[in-house]
Formats: C-alpha cells, structure tokens, sequence
C-alpha cells in the first residue's frame, strides 16, 4: 500500500498494491498491519457500510460526538464518488478546512478520515460505497452540518443541483460555537 498525506492533519489516500496478469487483478483492501504502518496508529474496525446512491446523490456532511466519534476508510467498489473531509477539531489550526478526493472502481483509492472530521459524498455516477468505521453508530450522537455552508465553500463538482435526504436538506451549518474559531484560508483538492 502506498498513502498520500493530505492537506489536513490526518487525512490520507491510500492505494493498494495491484497485481495484473491477464485473468484480471488482485489487490488486498485492507490489510491491518498495513494500515498501522501507514497510519501509525492500530484501529479496531468495529463496523462496515454499504452505501448504493444514484448519480447526482449527496450524502453529508455527517459526524458523530464524543465519545462516538468515528474514523472512516471510504472506498468506492462501483462508479465514482468526491470525497469530502471537512476538519472539525476545536483546536486544530485547520478548524473547518475541507479537502476532496476522487474515489472510484478504477482508481482503488481509499480516503482515511480520523475521527474529528465531517464526512459527505457526492455520488458522480450510479456508485457503490464501503466504508469501515472504528466506532459503532450512535444515533443520538449524530450530526450533520449542511453540504453548502458557506463558511466551508465545499467546491463540489456539480451539473445540477443535488439529491438530498430530508435530514440532509434540514441541516444547520458549521456549528455557531465552532465558528468563531474559523481562520479563512485556501482550501485543498488531491486528485
């Protein structure tokens, strides 16, 4: 496996080693001490989801507080997705920075999101996504923070406007207490 760090503290692209011959490929996910090595940290990955969406599909930004908070490895098994993080530690430097990647089935990349960081998708095709999680969901210890704040000015790559679950649509922004903390600086896109 090989990561790229991002520009957030924490967040990485992983890609996994491919082995081709002509039957087709192999390539291993996840692999624990891998991802140890990688992230420098061991995670006990307690929860897998599966998530079908339609092109056009945006999911998030969703998050989870103490002591729930969940980190993610978000992969894309079929179609393409952006992948947004968005930093929401209190006191980290880069309080409410974003940073998108693109994930699909051809690309095999993998998006770590540590805990202390909203996560949403926009689906760019009919897709299919995985992602294992290092906490358990806790419906009560959910949140979520509106896909178009503009104190986040996510740079989603829309043709049109997107499709919303209710509780997405209903969401407030960046937290008010949160907000006072923001430092306006450029956002970040890997590709």
């Amino acid at each position: 496996m090989n990561a790229q760090n991002m520009q957030l503290e924490g967040l990485m692209v992983i890609e996994p080693r491919l082995f081709c011959d002509e039957r087709g490929a192999f390539f291993e996910s996840y692999n624990a001490d891998g991802f140890a090595d990688l992230t420098g940290q061991h995670h006990t990955f307690v929860q897998d989801n599966h998530s079908i969406s339609r092109a056009g599909v945006l999911r998030g930004l969703h998050y989870q507080l103490a002591p729930s908070q969940q980190g993610k490895l978000v992969r894309a098994v079929r179609g393409s997705i952006f992948d947004v993080a968005v930093d929401i530690r209190a006191d980290s430097p880069t309080f409410g920075r974003w940073c998108g990647v693109l994930l699909s089935a051809e690309n095999h990349k993998q998006l770590w999101i540590p805990a202390g960081f909203a996560h949403g998708f926009l689906a760019l095709t009919d897709c299919e996504v995985l992602y294992k999680t290092d906490a358990y969901y806790e419906p009560a210890l959910e949140r979520s923070i509106h896909w178009d704040d503009p104190a986040i000015g996510i740079a989603w790559p829309l043709s049109g406007p997107p499709l919303l679950s209710a509780k997405d649509e209903a969401a407030g922004p960046l937290p008010l207490a949160m907000m006072a903390q923001v430092t306006r600086v450029p956002n970040g896109l890997a590709r």
